[in-house]
């Protein structure tokens, strides 16, 4: 059956879904960069954690001492760290999760359920007061 107005609406949700889940090649590219992490992985080093993207990881993450909330120019560029290194722990560890972004850019967790994990809001609170700890957001990810 032919319906002529779903062809031009199929054409632009098909691209709008296209961008909020790049293919391929362009997918792993935006995981590795998303997984830099610079200013948390020299923080972390430099208190001998390491970040091998594992839970564990994000639990050692949990127990530093929170010197830069002293920092108000470091304080938002580390949370927003924290935040893409949990999305990394997240989809390189739960089955299914992936990232996605969101329309204004923001990257996201996309679980298999349909659920979305604003990662970096999840990390920016984390390094402002601690709460809610990576390890718990990672372990109710995983919990489903």
């Amino acid at each position: 059956m032919d319906i002529p107005f779903l062809g031009p609406w199929r054409k632009r949700h098909d691209a709008a879904s296209a961008a909020k889940a790049p293919p391929g090649p362009a997918r792993e590219g935006l995981a590795e960069l998303l997984a830099e992490c610079e200013l948390l992985r020299a923080r972390a080093e430099s208190a001998d954690v390491v970040l091998d993207d594992t839970p564990a990881s994000l639990e050692a993450l949990d127990q530093l001492q929170p010197g830069w909330r002293d920092d108000p120019e470091e304080l938002p560029w580390l949370g927003n760290d924290a935040g893409l290194y949990l999305g990394t722990v997240i989809t390189r560890t739960v089955p299914g999760a992936q990232w996605r972004l969101a329309p204004d850019g923001t990257p996201l967790v996309a679980l298999d359920s349909g659920r979305e994990i604003d990662v970096v809001a999840a990390g920016t609170s984390w390094a402002e007061d601690g709460t809610p700890e990576l390890s718990q957001v990672y372990a109710e990810v995983d919990e489903g």
